[in-house]
């Protein structure tokens, strides 16, 4: 049984020729060259079609993808709100203190003083540097950017990340 990681959606097609619109999940722009091969979980389907990419452009900030053998918006209509995933074997090994979403969701955040603050339930990318945001048993969301002003460690074995609490990081309960 193969392990999968996310690594775009489908949101829609574009144009008459089989090509469709893709939200990118990945920072890696290689999983979008031609000749990649994709694996299309659909809703419903128990078995996840392979797709082999034939085109790949950029189009107003979405991957415009075609595959091998869909040259016709009616033979990929129904891949609309799919997910296109890569097998474990195709993920290229990181540098140090980079991480895989996968790696950091899930995660125990601690500050260095040992307080518990909850588990790491999204990743936002809005720019300059991650945001890690920690469900907080009750209250709201922490907002934890990724930066070594902030994060300490990041364990990921046994899913754990330290933290510097840092004046304004918590949210006001007011």
């Amino acid at each position: 049984m193969h392990e999968f990681f996310n690594v775009g959606k489908i949101v829609n097609t574009h144009g008459i020729k089989g090509e469709v619109k893709v939200v990118r999940i990945t920072d890696f722009e290689d999983r979008f060259k031609k000749g990649q091969t994709l694996f299309l979980f659909l809703k419903g389907k128990e078995e996840p079609l392979t797709l082999t990419i034939n085109n790949h452009r950029v189009h107003k900030g979405f991957d415009m993808l075609q595959f091998e053998g869909f040259t016709n918006i009616n033979e990929v209509e129904h891949f609309k709100e799919g997910i296109l995933k890569i097998t474990a074997d195709k993920q290229a090994p990181l540098d140090q203190h980079e991480f895989y979403y996968h790696e950091i969701l899930g995660c125990i955040v601690k500050t260095t003083d040992g307080e518990e603050l909850g588990k790491i339930e999204e990743i936002l990318a809005p720019g300059a540097n991650d945001v890690w945001v920690i469900k907080n048993k009750g209250k709201k969301d922490i907002l934890i950017p990724y930066i070594e002003d902030v994060v300490k460690d990041v364990d990921v074995e046994n899913k754990i990340v330290t933290i510097e609490l840092l004046e304004g990081l918590l949210p006001d309960e007011n």
